[in-house]
């Protein structure tokens, strides 16, 4: 998995890049279109650097495992951020052509996010052993 979330994370940078040209490019011009859709353009395209972020960090600390419990939420983190890295790029690109302020794409992205950084994060705890003050 780490390698994965390295590559990953790599790739959405890359993605990040190509999305600053494309509204760069758009015809007609990002900063010409009204403001929810800028906003909407401009919002999906920080996300998309968000969600690369945030899988070259764990790739560069992820370390597996060996009790089962703790495999398995790792597993389930890493699945739910590369859907949700991948939801954040079609919304980039789908909702801010949507009328009115529906984001079918946007939110279930963020709640990817969420939810795989803390099934990876509640699979690091380590229990504490007590030590102490002095």
């Amino acid at each position: 998995m780490k390698p994965l979330h390295l590559i990953l994370g790599l790739a959405l940078v890359i993605v990040f890049l190509f999305t600053g040209q494309f509204m760069k490019f758009h015809h007609p011009p990002v900063r010409e279109l009204e403001d929810g859709a800028r906003m909407m353009f401009r919002s999906r395209h920080i996300f998309i650097l968000l969600a690369g972020l945030i899988n070259l960090g764990l790739g560069a600390y992820l370390a597996h495992s060996s009790q089962r419990w703790r495999k398995v939420l790792q597993i389930a983190g890493s699945a739910l951020l590369l859907t949700a890295s991948l939801l954040m790029i079609a919304a980039f690109f789908y909702e801010p052509a949507i009328e009115g302020m529906k984001r079918p794409l946007t939110l279930p992205a963020i709640l990817g996010l969420l939810f795989g950084v803390a099934c990876h994060v509640i699979s690091g705890l380590r229990e504490q052993k007590a030590q102490p003050l002095i």
